[in-house]
């Protein structure tokens, strides 16, 4: 049995009817985007500075 291949789109517009994306843009999308960018330089931040304190 042959699957069709699937068009999927990385961000959907708020106004689009459609199922196959990864984002859509809207206000929590956007929210929790910049708390997991957030999260990352912090950590990235404390490794820094435990590979300073450490050597």
């Amino acid at each position: 049995m042959k699957k069709e291949k699937e068009n999927f789109e990385f961000i959907k517009e708020t106004d689009d009817d459609k199922g196959n994306y990864i984002l859509q843009k809207d206000a929590t999308t956007k929210k929790t985007t910049t708390f997991v960018a957030i999260v990352l330089a912090i950590l990235i931040v404390a490794v820094i500075a435990t590979s300073f304190f450490l050597n």
